[in-house]
């Protein structure tokens, strides 16, 4: 097979141009986008110029934008030899690679394989974290809303189970309300439950066909419940999830860590910020990082707004709310403590 080409060798017309040609015309129109838009998303996002001209563009700005632009489009470029989609999103992804501290490009070679599509990391957290999951036995994953965290965990385990690795899924999440009164709806209890799971059902039918998902929870392999239903269990050949792990006590995460069995894989996730249990009430996820840190065969990857890939918009919203939140602090502990002691340097 006859490897991928490279982009013709970057000729540097002055020290703040970079000129590249592509090979492949065809390839070429797929990377720039429908009207470019690839190339503006690039522009925007690392502050260029891209003038595009047939198969070639010269790129413009500071050095270090162009390295991360060159290194970027060739990653796309290389991304389309081999036959795979480039998208806005996969153009974000790879942005987010070679712009983020430590990102390495060829990250986004790390993938898993389900039944519907491949799925690759869009942030170097999110390759550590598929790192972490094929390697370890308990993973936690701390970090905001729209980074991954459940979307991968449920991805790598439904390729382990069509893979053979384990024989179920079981996907969990604690049944803890945050300001809707569920009890009063109408129905059984799997109907007054299901509305607290349906994140996870969301993300099983964007890795299985419907129907495979539905005979698959008929015969065992796959199940979705309430922590609840998890105490005196042992899970064994299983891969466990644990989701909106902050809203379990510290008794309820101890439990549910104590039923991982053999050839097992158990991964916790949760966001710190977001805790609805009652005031006063110690989050389990918090009491098991501050526990179980220094234990061997337990690994931890967190998460920052940095990694969002739901939305840009979500990622701004979480900044400006985490403002929000340290400024309230700051405010507090000045509220209680007044303000600073003068000293003669302020006289």
């Amino acid at each position: 097979m006859t490897p991928p080409t490279k982009p013709h060798s970057l000729q540097h017309d002055a020290p703040d141009s970079v000129k590249l040609t592509f090979d492949n015309n065809k390839l070429a129109l797929l990377l720039f986008g429908s009207h470019h838009s690839h190339l503006a998303r690039i522009e925007a996002r690392l502050g260029i110029t891209i003038h595009a001209v047939g198969n070639e563009i010269t790129l413009y700005g500071e050095t270090a934008d162009l390295n991360a632009a060159r290194t970027a489009l060739e990653g796309l470029y290389a991304r389309l030899e081999k036959g795979l989609e480039v998208s806005r999103d996969e153009v974000d992804a790879v942005l987010r690679m070679t712009t983020q501290s430590g990102g390495d490009i060829t990250d986004a070679d790390i993938q898993i394989k389900t039944k519907k599509k491949r799925i690759s990391p869009r942030s170097p957290a999110q390759a550590d974290y598929l790192r972490a999951m094929d390697s370890g036995e308990l993973v936690f994953a701390f970090g905001p809303a729209g980074t991954g965290k459940t979307y991968l965990a449920v991805a790598k385990a439904v390729e382990r189970l069509v893979s053979g690795d384990v024989d179920r899924i079981i996907l969990s999440r604690p049944a803890v309300e945050a300001g809707e009164q569920l009890g009063f709806l109408p129905g059984d209890l799997r109907e007054k439950i299901d509305p607290y799971l349906r994140p996870l059902y969301d993300a099983l039918h964007d890795m299985l066909p419907g129907d495979q998902i539905i005979r698959r929870m008929e015969n065992g392999e796959i199940e979705v419940a309430p922590l609840a239903f998890m105490r005196g269990r042992t899970l064994a050949n299983a891969f466990v999830i644990l989701d909106e792990a902050q809203n379990t006590t510290a008794v309820q995460m101890k439990m549910f860590l104590t039923r991982l069995g053999e050839n097992s894989r158990m991964v916790i996730t949760g966001d710190l910020s977001q805790v609805d249990l009652p005031r006063g009430t110690r989050s389990g996820l918090r009491d098991a990082y501050e526990i179980l840190g220094n234990v061997k065969g337990v690994a931890f990857q967190h998460f920052t707004d940095q990694d969002v890939v739901r939305h840009q918009l979500v990622a701004r919203i979480v900044r400006a709310y985490d403002g929000a939140e340290k400024s309230s602090h700051a405010a507090a502990r000045y509220e209680k403590s007044g303000p600073p002691l003068k000293t003669d340097n302020d006289a």
